[in-house]
């Protein structure tokens, strides 16, 4: 099998979509320019991306020695050459004096407290071939939309278990989850949460301006890796393709209003260590060009997903993993770090004593079951999960295992006057 063909063939497509399906795996011809964009995207006056890619293109982790990594321990504020040394393997030795530096940190800022957070999946169709995701157009899966009707079922359900911020996500589907779709969505939350955050498919500065009239707080898009070259590779069908249209999607949200954006790479998909360089280095050029937004980031890994057991993702450890966050939390002591249900249990409560400062809880990628997940019913039609989660605990759960940690769990961090 080649090294990009993860997906087994479903035996439900027909001969006509495998054969497209190949031929875009197959022959780089076929697939269209990555870096072009397509009828409908805007662009903006910007130089974040070529900043970004500069920096990443030219960082040599090896070059970086013991020297380097004590110096920047050393330093009271962490420069981008001392964060390029704290990323490197010369920092991991160093690891435990990296997260004591963090967590001093993390204090300074956020004190004690840990946010919480849902998200809540109300689509998965998906007009995107991207090799890696269980919504991917090619994959054998029950597909849904929820309803208005539905979407208010689910979170009458979510909010009465005592969350009050929530995170809309769709699969990257356009015709099926139009923005209206979605700002009907963000209408409804609205009726019962305080904070709203959408993960959905890039859209315009208008568009974004639309849903943030509708209620959306922040907006959070990953670039999955900031390799072109291998994102060309993986992406291999749709509007999801273009990548500059994506990388520009949170500089858009800002230009449209919204409060706050997130961002992060899929670690594991190209080389670690560059992509958490971009990952940063993406909040910290959009923070100097917009002090006023506020920034997160996270750090999630390949997770297995439906349909689909021949990943091989680029190994990236959980000492590896933890270096990454101390590092950005060194780096970007402001900004905030997220740590989702990706992750195994005993990490998550070991790194919000660290670095991170916001978990989700009572988490489900399939699409219409919290029914089924909250109050053990039966939730009928329901759609597949995007991918396996690993840390399965309820909000309840989690809120009394967050103080047994001495902290604060914390469901709302902003108010509105």
């Amino acid at each position: 099998m080649k090294e990009n063909q993860f997906f087994v063939d479903s035996e439900k497509l027909s001969p006509k979509a495998l054969a497209r399906k190949h031929q875009i795996e197959e022959d780089p011809s076929a697939r269209t320019n990555h870096m072009e964009y397509m009828e409908g995207m805007e662009q903006i006056d910007s130089d974040v991306m070529e900043k970004v890619l500069s920096q990443m293109h030219t960082y040599d982790y090896e070059r970086y020695t013991e020297v380097d990594v004590k110096r920047a321990l050393a330093a009271n504020t962490c420069s981008v050459e001392d964060f390029k040394a704290l990323l490197s393997p010369a920092a991991q030795p160093y690891l435990e004096q990296m997260a004591e530096k963090a967590k001093i940190e993390t204090g300074k800022h956020f004190g004690n407290t840990v946010y919480f957070f849902t998200p809540i999946y109300i689509a998965n169709y998906c007009e995107n071939y991207c090799i890696y995701c269980g919504f991917n157009c090619y994959n054998d899966i029950r597909r849904k939309k929820l309803s208005p009707e539905e979407i208010e079922k689910e979170m009458r359900i979510i909010a009465d278990s005592g969350m009050e911020e929530i995170l809309i996500l769709t699969g990257e589907s356009r015709k099926v989850s139009s923005v209206e779709y979605i700002g009907e969505a963000v209408k409804i939350a609205r009726k019962y949460f305080r904070n709203i955050g959408i993960e959905i498919y890039p859209v315009n500065v208008a568009e974004y301006r639309y849903l943030h009239e509708c209620g959306v707080d922040y907006v959070t898009v990953f670039q999955e890796t900031y390799n072109a070259d291998k994102y060309e590779t993986l992406h291999l069908m749709g509007h999801k393709r273009v990548f500059p249209y994506r990388f520009e999607a949170q500089e858009r949200a800002l230009m449209g209003g919204v409060r706050g954006v997130a961002m992060s790479a899929l670690l594991g998909l190209s080389d670690f260590r560059k992509d958490a360089l971009a990952s940063a280095l993406h909040v910290y050029y959009l923070q100097r060009k917009y002090p006023h937004g506020e920034f997160s980031l996270s750090c999630p890994r390949l997770r297995p997903i439906v349909n689909n057991d021949k990943i091989n993702p680029l190994d990236v450890g959980e000492r590896q993993l933890c270096q990454v966050l101390c590092a950005y939390r060194i780096f970007l002591p402001y900004v905030g770090i997220t740590v989702s249900t990706r992750e195994e249990e005993h990490f998550r409560n070991g790194i919000v004593k660290i670095a991170a400062t916001k978990v989700s809880a009572g988490v489900s990628t399939g699409i219409g079951d919290h029914e089924s997940k909250y109050d053990g019913k039966d939730a009928g039609d329901t759609g597949d999960e995007q991918f396996e989660i690993a840390d399965e605990r309820s909000f309840e759960q989690m809120y009394r295992d967050i103080e047994k940690e001495g902290l604060q769990p914390v469901v709302n961090e902003y108010i509105y006057v």
